[in-house]
């Protein structure tokens, strides 16, 4: 089966099995490179890491909402497109697909820079750290990317280097359900995608704004996991963005991405 087949699973299918990897795991595979590691600017790739997602990855700035942005990503160019993902050696790469969420909250940020400059920004489920890139260009103060697979965390520092910025620290492991952390912002994209993990996600975040008054952007197309979830009374429309007609392509059908400002009425309820 090759890349674009099972994107497709995962668009239409798979979605349960990445989110029990976010509710259960607690490190990375093995890689030479410590579970539950945080990673910041100094820190090293495995050379041999390195050279595979550059051989595997196409350089990219088009048939997305940022063209300002360079990222790695799979693309129809690159051998994993049509090889069989079993073949892949480091687990699902989904990092390597920006997905509509995340591109519609990075347009948003470089759109509005007074949204992050001079705040501390927290962007849960990274992936490919683009909505991270964006805070950093837009002059937030301080920003941490979070992602479960460490090899997500690698090609987000390859991608910091496209883009001439400075590598921000990366925490790899599920923070979700973990002690609230201090963040004037926490930005996340495209991540209800599994009921129970959209539970713990809501309690988290609530958790968030209580304590620390704390404002959460989310960016979703609009799926029905994220819409028939009972956040969805608890969210304010931002703003809405037609999606570039190769993005329409690779996501069936989905023709805008919505960025959400989560307010609830009750943040402990």
């Amino acid at each position: 089966m090759a890349f674009r087949g099972w994107k497709r699973l995962l668009l239409l299918g798979r979605q349960d099995t990445l989110g029990k990897v976010w509710r259960s795991r607690r490190g990375g595979p093995s890689l030479r490179w410590k579970r539950c590691c945080h990673w910041s600017a100094g820190k090293s790739l495995d050379p041999e890491v390195r050279a595979f997602l550059e051989e595997n990855t196409e350089v990219t700035n088009s048939g997305h909402l940022t063209p300002e942005i360079r990222l790695r990503l799979l693309t129809p160019r690159c051998r994993f497109w049509r090889e069989k993902p079993d073949l892949w050696p480091y687990g699902d790469p989904f990092w390597a697909i920006y997905w509509p969420g995340g591109q519609a909250l990075s347009r948003y940020i470089l759109d509005n820079p007074h949204v992050v400059k001079g705040r501390s920004v927290l962007d849960l489920g990274s992936g490919c750290g683009a909505t991270a890139i964006a805070a950093v260009m837009s002059g937030a103060s301080q920003v941490l990317a979070n992602d479960i697979d460490p090899i997500a965390g690698m090609a987000m520092i390859l991608n910091c280097e496209l883009n001439h910025l400075n590598p921000f620290p990366i925490t790899i492991k599920n923070i979700i359900n973990s002690e609230a952390g201090n963040w004037d912002l926490i930005v996340l994209g495209d991540m209800f995608y599994d009921e129970q993990l959209a539970d713990g996600l809501h309690h988290w975040l609530q958790k968030c704004i209580s304590i620390h008054q704390t404002e959460v952007l989310i960016g979703d197309p609009g799926r029905h996991q994220f819409l028939s979830h009972s956040i969805r009374s608890q969210l304010h429309k931002v703003i809405e963005y037609s999606l570039p007609e190769y993005t329409r392509q690779e996501n069936h059908g989905l023709t805008s991405s919505i960025v959400w400002s989560y307010q609830p009425s009750n943040s402990l309820e």
